[in-house]
């Protein structure tokens, strides 16, 4: 593997530590992670987090859009 090949591998890698960074943030402001049956613990100093809804929504929201890319790209 030459140096090139591995810096496009590097820069794609970027982009999309990016794109998830961006999603988080604006799905922060939405209120994904606070939804209604997201179960949320905490006892001195140990907390415990289960974003189950936020993880239906978002498997929804991205099987839908990997479906429309997917058929533009055939």
């Amino acid at each position: 593997m030459d140096f090139s090949s591995f810096g496009k591998i590097l820069m794609g890698l970027g982009v999309l530590i990016f794109v998830v960074g961006a999603a988080l943030f604006i799905g922060a402001r939405f209120g994904l992670g606070q939804l209604p049956g997201d179960i949320s613990w905490q006892r001195g100093n140990t907390s415990f987090h289960a974003p189950i809804i936020t993880s239906i929504v978002l498997s929804v929201v991205l099987t839908v859009i990997v479906n429309i890319v997917l058929r533009f790209l055939r």
